[in-house]
């Protein structure tokens, strides 16, 4: 008889989850998922700082700098070149802070691009409500 294994069956609920959100996503939405994934890879590396968990710690800062690497691929340059120059330069930043944080074990510097990420999201979701607003108006 065949046992269940329950941390392999919450993954594949987790990934099938996570394909249906990506599936049915806007391209605003998209954004916010991967902002949201990104703090979240960050918060799980400053957990894994603090408790000496290297390996896990650097994977999480990889992937949080491949999310963020990724919505700075995503800048639609034609639209406002001087606010994506911005914004490229801005997600390079956050990418070279976390690499330093990784290298040197600073929290302080997973904080720092936690907080710039909140921030974005925080206007990237006003920009949806907005949106959402004038839709029901």
């Amino acid at each position: 008889m065949l046992s269940a294994n329950p941390d392999a069956a919450i993954r594949q609920y987790k990934r099938i989850a996570t394909e249906s959100r990506i599936d049915d996503a806007t391209p605003h939405r998209l954004i916010q998922l991967m902002m949201e994934r990104a703090l979240e890879k960050i918060a799980l590396a400053r957990t894994q700082m603090q408790e000496g968990e290297i390996q896990e710690k650097g994977n999480n800062i990889t992937d949080a700098i491949g999310i963020i690497n990724g919505l700075q691929a995503s800048l639609n340059h034609e639209a406002d070149k001087r606010m994506s120059e911005n914004f490229d330069a801005l997600y390079a930043y956050m990418m070279r802070r976390l690499l330093e944080a990784n290298l040197h074990n600073d929290d302080g510097k997973l904080e720092e691009v936690a907080g710039l990420l909140r921030e974005l999201k925080e206007a990237w979701d006003a920009i949806a409500d907005i949106a959402n607003d004038t839709k029901g108006a």
